[in-house]
């Protein structure tokens, strides 16, 4: 079946990321692939590909209650039914974040293979870098693992693997689990621990929430990743909160700005404390601690 391509130029870098978050996470039906890249300096395009079962939609009305500032025309047109994931995964530059280097096969020539380089290319999970939530996740881990040493891991919503794998290359010696309610997400990203040679070091599994034998039967988590929505985060934090060890440390995020104190007052409730509240693109990253 044919695809609808939707395109817009922004000359404003913030408004085209919190642009591309809602498009993503907060349109239903969401795109079947998305992608932002600069094409010059002071412009970010961003393209997603919708089915075309519907027709073109009305994006810019979709959009009215999510993003607040004026936004950019866009433009729809038919695509023929091509490969457009390997079409979208060839536009997306490497990402930096902190230590940490993630970026796509088409680049990998071009990349110096280190410790800290995160193979991911773009596919049917979330997580390549490219999106706040996923970009301050990394940048938080690359900062926490500086100060501190975590021995056990969770990073529950796994998607591409791409946090686990961070993990995994920052903490050599730390036992980790990644978890997804999707199968296809798990079974994603158990290629991309083997392909960036950390499969020995996180074990995968379809879960949902912390619904799952592995961890009802482990002890506390020094550190648990969570990069879901804000809805699911509120629901879960009584049962997140017993996953985490008395002065451990929950990373959340996949958070508007405006759902933050929402979120930060659940976790409150259950037993934690804000360390910090990073911004990026309209997303918020939470550094959580528990109290002992």
């Amino acid at each position: 079946m044919p695809l609808h391509k939707l395109t817009t130029d922004f000359t404003d870098r913030s408004l085209a990321y919190t642009t591309s978050g809602a498009i993503q996470d907060l349109l239903e039906p969401p795109p079947e692939a998305l992608t932002i890249f600069e094409t010059s300096p002071g412009i970010w395009r961003l393209e997603a590909y919708f089915d075309g079962e519907h027709g073109a939609r009305d994006i810019s009305s979709e959009l009215r209650d999510l993003v607040t500032e004026p936004l950019p025309n866009f433009v729809f047109e038919v695509v023929p039914d091509l490969n457009w994931v390997a079409l979208s995964q060839a536009a997306l530059p490497p990402v930096e974040a902190g230590r940490f280097t993630v970026h796509g096969s088409h680049d990998s020539g071009r990349i110096p293979r280190g410790p800290n380089a995160i193979l991911i290319d773009a596919g049917e999970a979330f997580g390549t870098a490219h999106h706040a939530t996923t970009l301050g996740c990394l940048l938080a881990i690359d900062r926490l693992t500086r100060q501190e040493t975590f021995q056990t891991v969770l990073d529950l919503g796994c998607g591409s693997g791409v946090l686990a794998i961070a993990i995994a290359k920052a903490l050599p010696r730390a036992d980790i689990i990644a978890t997804d309610l999707d199968p296809q997400s798990v079974k994603v990203a158990s290629e991309n621990v083997r392909i960036n040679g950390v499969a020995s070091r996180i074990a995968l599994t379809v879960a949902s929430g912390v619904d799952h034998m592995w961890l009802r039967q482990s002890p506390p988590l020094d550190l648990v990743i969570a990069n879901i929505l804000a809805g699911p985060l509120i629901r879960l934090a009584p049962a997140l909160a017993r996953t985490v060890v008395s002065g451990g440390t929950l990373l959340l995020s996949g958070i508007l700005i405006p759902q933050a104190p929402q979120v930060l007052a659940a976790y409150r409730s259950v037993g934690f404390h804000l360390v910090r509240h990073d911004r990026i693109a309209g997303w918020s990253t939470l550094t959580l601690k528990r109290r002992g």
